[in-house]
C-alpha cells in the first residue's frame, strides 16, 4: 500500500521539530475563542460537573479516534487535505473521485476562516480600546455595536488576516515557533485573570455553577448532544484542518498519544476561560450564557468595576487575539499547502491569494448579522458533512491495515481491532449524529 494513490505529495519536507511544538500547535488550532464564550455557560447550563463528566467521555473518544485519525493519514499520505482523501480513496481505486471530495472539507476551513477572521479582528479592536481606554470611556454595548457594523472594524479586520498569514511563510516551523510563545502566554495570563477573579465577592456561586453535579441532567438528552457537539468542535475535527498538521510531524512521534495530548490540553484551555468567565459574571450578577456578546459586552463592563480593570482587560483581549489568531494559522494553513502542493505555487503566492480571497468576502459581511449567517451556514452544514466526509473515507474508505500501520508507528501500544471497531461503530455513527442534529437544532458546537 506505501505510496498508492497518493497523488501529489508535499515536497518542502517541513515538519514540526518537537512533540509539544506540534501539541502547542494543534491545541493553538483547537483552543478557539468558542472555549471562551461558549464552553463556559454549557457547562454550568447542563448539570456542571455532570455535563463535564460526559464532555471527557467524547474529547478521549473523539482524540482517540477522530483527531488521531486525521493525524495519521496525513502523515501516510505526507500532505494535507487534497492529497490525502487523494491517497486514502486511491485504495479503492477512485484516487480522482477522492481528490474531488477533499474540497468538501477544503471549503468549509476557507469558508470559516473568512468569518472567524472578522471575530478576531472584533478581538484586536476591543485590544485596542483597552489599551487606549476608549473601550472604558463609552458604554461597552455601543463600543462592540461600532466594531460589529459594516466596515465597522476593518483596519483591524486586515491586520488579522495579513499577520497571520505572515506567521505562515515559513509552513511548520513559523507556526511552531509562535504556538510555543502565544499558547503558553495564552495560560499563563488566564490563570493570572482566574486568580484575580477568585478574589471578587460572589465568585464562590460561579464556582457552584460550574462545578456542582446535579445529576439529573444525566438522564437529559440535551445535556449527552451539547457535550457530544461541543467536544466535537472544540476538538477542530472537521476532515481537513489536522491533516496538514499531520503532514507535519515526523515519524518518530506516537500519534494516539499525542491526539490525547491535545484533548487534554484543549480541555485544560477551556477550563482556564470558564474560571475567568463564570465566576466573574456571577459576581457582578450578569448572565452567564450571551455568547459573543459575553466576551465583547459583559466582559468589559465587569472589567470596568474592578481595580486595575484596565490592566486585566488588557491581558484578556492579548489572550482572546492569542486564541483566535493560533486557529486562524490552522485554516489558513489547511487551504494554503492544498493549494501550494496541488499547483505547486510559491509560498508568497499563496499567502497574497488567501488574502485576496479572505478580505475580497469579508470585508463586505462584517456586521454581526451578516457574519453570523455566514457561520452558521459554515459550521452547521459545512464543516459537519467535510468530517463526516472525513470519517468514512478513513475508517471505511481506506484499508484498515493501511491505517492501524501509521497508527502503530513509533507507538509504545499496538493499536488493532478495538481502535478500528470503535471507529467504525461508534465514533463514524456519533459523527453522522453531529451532523444531524446541529440542522435539527440550529448547531450543537
Amino acid at each position: 500500500m506505501e505510496g498508492e494513490g497518493s497523488g501529489v505529495k508535499n515536497e518542502n519536507n517541513e515538519q514540526f521539530s518537537t512533540k509539544i511544538g506540534f501539541v502547542l500547535s494543534c491545541v493553538g488550532s483547537a483552543a478557539g475563542m468558542a472555549n471562551i464564550w461558549m464552553f463556559p455557560y454549557r457547562v454550568g447550563q447542563y448539570g456542571g460537573a455532570v455535563f463535564l463528566l460526559i464532555y471527557l467521555f467524547f474529547i478521549i473518544l473523539f482524540s482517540y479516534v477522530g483527531l488521531s485519525a486525521e493525524f495519521a493519514i496525513g502523515r501516510r499520505a505526507r500532505t494535507g487535505t487534497l492529497g490525502s482523501y487523494e491517497y486514502a480513496w486511491g485504495s479503492k481505486k477512485k484516487a480522482k473521485l477522492g481528490y474531488a471530495v477533499g474540497y468538501i472539507p477544503l471549503l468549509g476551513s476557507m469558508g470559516i476562516a473568512i468569518g472567524y477572521s472578522i471575530i478576531v479582528g472584533w478581538g484586536l479592536r476591543t485590544l485596542g480600546g483597552a489599551v487606549t481606554g476608549r473601550l472604558f470611556q463609552m458604554d461597552s454595548i455601543q463600543f462592540f455595536t461600532e466594531a460589529a457594523g459594516n466596515f465597522g472594524s476593518w483596519p483591524w479586520h486586515i491586520i488579522v488576516v495579513v499577520g497571520t498569514l505572515f506567521t505562515l511563510m515559513l509552513s511548520a516551523k513559523s507556526i511552531e515557533k509562535t504556538n510555543k510563545f502565544m499558547m503558553p502566554t495564552f495560560f499563563i495570563l488566564f490563570l493570572v485573570l482566574a486568580v484575580r477573579v477568585a478574589f471578587l465577592p460572589g465568585a464562590v456561586e460561579g464556582y457552584k455553577y460550574l462545578f456542582f453535579p446535579d445529576w439529573v441532567y444525566l438522564l437529559n438528552p440535551m445535556t449527552w448532544v451539547m457535550a457530544m457537539g461541543q467536544a466535537f468542535f472544540s476538538l477542530s475535527i472537521t476532515g481537513s484542518g489536522m491533516i496538514v498538521y499531520g503532514a507535519y510531524l515526523s515519524d518518530e512521534e506516537d500519534i494516539v498519544n499525542s491526539a490525547l495530548l491535545t484533548g487534554i490540553f484543549d480541555t485544560a484551555a477551556a477550563m482556564i476561560a470558564a474560571l475567568v468567565v463564570i465566576p466573574a459574571c456571577f459576581a457582578f450578577d450578569v448572565a452567564p450564557n450571551a455568547g459573543p456578546p459575553l466576551m465583547f459586552i459583559t466582559i468589559p463592563k465587569v472589567l470596568a468595576q474592578i481595580p486595575f480593570g484596565r490592566i486585566f482587560a488588557i491581558l484578556f483581549f492579548v489572550s482572546v487575539v492569542f486564541a483566535g489568531i493560533s486557529s486562524l494559522q490552522n485554516m489558513f494553513e489547511v487551504v494554503g499547502e492544498s493549494i501550494q502542493t496541488r499547483f505547486q505555487l510559491k509560498r508568497k503566492t499563496i499567502i497574497i491569494l488567501l488574502a485576496i480571497i479572505c478580505l475580497g468576502v469579508g470585508i463586505f459581511i462584517e456586521s454581526e448579522p451578516k457574519v453570523g449567517r455566514w457561520m452558521d451556514v459554515i459550521s452547521i452544514y459545512i464543516i459537519p458533512f467535510g468530517a463526516l466526509v472525513g470519517a468514512i473515507s478513513w475508517y471505511y474508505i481506506l484499508d484498515k491495515d493501511d491505517m492501524l500501520h501509521e497508527l502503530n508507528k513509533s507507538s509504545n501500544k499496538v493499536h488493532g481491532k478495538v481502535l478500528i471497531s470503535t471507529a467504525r461503530y461508534f465514533y463514524v455513527p456519533l459523527t453522522i449524529a453531529v451532523f444531524i442534529l446541529g440542522i435539527i437544532f440550529g448547531g450543537i458546537g
